[in-house]
């Protein structure tokens, strides 16, 4: 993988994209170029071989491919601003910023430029990310390039440019929801008698071994549930208490929520 990578936008998830990037061994560090009007907060970044830039021309100049990682209210102005170095044959786009429609993307830099909508979430940082695609004008094999990049930073699904909203709330304020029922679980955990250090270790990779089974195995969770389910068990007893009190229906409407918020 050769290409010249530029990102626009060296907050924290514009520097967890590179450094992910260079630690799974997709992209050469010198192949990376990342801009910030102050370059200082970008030293560490740096010194791993990265190109720091507060010229965001000069970096698209440099780049194929530009992941644009700025806050919602920037991006309309650093487009525009853009949009005579913009090379629709040279240029793909690559826009995490969430909010943000291809098409309003399309309207500043033109509408034959070639479009990837991406949404990650915070596991980003540790190469963990669930990351959702949709697209526009790219060809095949720049969709597949991206595919693969983003399969450096976690799993990857291509989905309709309609359902971003819903997997913003399934896959980002997802991360929230998982983290709500680990720490209920803990404090359930010191109840029963473990102390808090040793209740977290459980209970996070409990959850963590729980994902790892639906992900390799590709199985339903009942399934799973039912392996662990015996007559007059606890698990039932457990399972059964925490829907007497809406466990599962909380978590739909919890989910409806944040959708309809949006």
């Amino acid at each position: 993988m050769n290409k010249k990578i530029a990102i626009i936008g060296g907050g924290n998830l514009g520097t967890a994209i590179a450094e992910g990037l260079i630690k799974s061994g997709f992209s050469l560090p010198e192949h990376l170029i990342i801009t910030k009007r102050s370059i200082k907060t970008l030293a560490d970044i740096e010194q791993k071989g990265v190109l720091v830039s507060s010229n965001n021309e000069e970096a698209l100049n440099y780049a194929d491919l530009v992941i644009l990682a700025v806050k919602p209210y920037q991006i309309k102005d650093i487009l525009l601003a853009l949009k005579p170095a913009f090379n629709v044959q040279r240029h793909l786009l690559i826009s995490v910023v969430s909010g943000v429609t291809i098409s309003d993307i399309q309207e500043w830099v033109g509408t034959e430029m070639p479009v990837v909508r991406a949404m990650p979430n915070t596991a980003i940082a540790i190469q963990q990310s669930m990351t959702c695609l949709a697209v526009k004008n790219a060809r095949q094999d720049q969709l597949d390039y991206v595919h693969d990049l983003f399969s450096q930073l976690g799993r990857v699904a291509i989905i309709d440019e309609k359902l971003m909203d819903a997997s913003t709330v399934l896959g980002a304020c997802g991360i929230a929801f998982a983290l709500r029922y680990i720490r209920a679980s803990i404090q359930g955990g010191i109840e029963i008698g473990f102390d808090a250090k040793t209740a977290t270790l459980i209970a996070a990779q409990t959850v963590k071994g729980a994902a790892e089974l639906l992900l390799e195995k590709g199985t339903h969770p009942e399934q799973e549930i039912d392996k662990v389910t015996t007559p007059k068990g606890c698990t039932i007893a457990g399972l059964n208490e925490m829907e007497h009190r809406g466990f599962s229906s909380s978590l739909i409407r919890g989910i409806k929520a944040s959708f309809e918020s949006i």
